[in-house]
């Protein structure tokens, strides 16, 4: 039997949809639209800018530059 539940960053995904009312994409435009920047720079805007928390925000910054081969 395999385990299919979503782990890392992705498991966040819902959580982060549910409490800010914007689908993971919308965040990751952000994120990328603020390239280059550092992971700790990227998660500072979410943060500063969108109110993000910052386990959320450091969530969709990491999957986003995973996704971008930039991790």
């Amino acid at each position: 039997m395999s385990d299919n539940k979503v782990k890392g960053p992705a498991s966040y995904f819902p959580s982060i949809e549910k409490t800010y009312g914007q689908p993971v994409a919308h965040w990751q435009k952000i994120v990328r639209d603020a390239y280059p920047a550092k992971h700790m720079d990227l998660v500072a805007v979410l943060k500063s800018a969108h109110g993000l928390g910052h386990g959320h925000a450091n969530a969709i910054v990491a999957y986003t530059l995973a996704e971008d081969g930039l991790k």
